[in-house]
């Protein structure tokens, strides 16, 4: 079990009861409302204790900041995405084609909503020291996507195998943060991801 840190979010697995799982999803669910409609500014703190029906103490007691906030939305985001994926074959023959195949699907859905993705990325750029456990949720959760896409077949996952998921994972958010940020097209963002995933997984 997770220990709750006062500069931490409270994790699901931080809540023994139902009803303070219910106030966490909705105070997420308010979040990426807001953040859908407005990006990055529209995310307030007091605007997400009104739109979650919580008080702002809360709110500030489940996430410390905006970031903590944003951060753990972009989680639940990459949950259900894994969620979807789980649900249906990988397109691809290769390891390198399933890889992008997944992550061209996964970027084409955040850029589907460009709000959301404005907010809950540049919310990811913004985080310090203090948002690391949620980072790492983030990273954990986005390597274990991809090591699925290399081997869908239950393959044996080794640490290289790991490390080359996390360089793929890190060189796709970077990527996103190009499009976000009006350096990239959406189609210079696929190809860039196209290339790193070959260069690194060459079957």
């Amino acid at each position: 079990m997770t220990t709750a840190n006062p500069t931490n979010s409270l994790a699901v697995e931080d809540l023994g009861s139902a009803a303070q799982r219910d106030r966490r999803k909705r105070i997420l669910d308010a979040t990426i409302a807001l953040a859908s409609q407005g990006g990055f500014d529209a995310v307030q703190m007091r605007a997400v204790a009104e739109r979650a029906d919580v008080a702002l103490g809360t709110l500030y007691r489940y996430f410390p900041s905006k970031i903590h906030l944003l951060v753990s939305a972009l989680h639940r985001e990459f949950e259900r995405t894994e969620a979807a994926l789980r649900d249906k074959p990988i397109d691809g023959s290769t390891t390198a084609d399933r890889v992008i195949s997944v992550l061209k699907r996964t970027t084409r859905g955040m850029q589907s909503d460009a709000q959301l993705t404005e907010a809950l990325t540049r919310a990811f750029m913004f985080a310090d020291a203090s948002v690391a456990a949620e980072i790492h949720q983030v990273g954990m959760l986005l390597t274990s996507m991809l090591t699925h896409a290399m081997y869908p077949e239950g393959h044996e996952v080794t640490d290289e195998d790991v490390q080359i998921a996390r360089v793929i994972g890190d060189v796709w958010l970077s990527a996103l943060v190009g499009w976000v940020t009006g350096r990239n097209s959406a189609a210079e963002t696929g190809q860039q991801i196209e290339v790193a995933v070959r260069l690194l997984l060459r079957d």
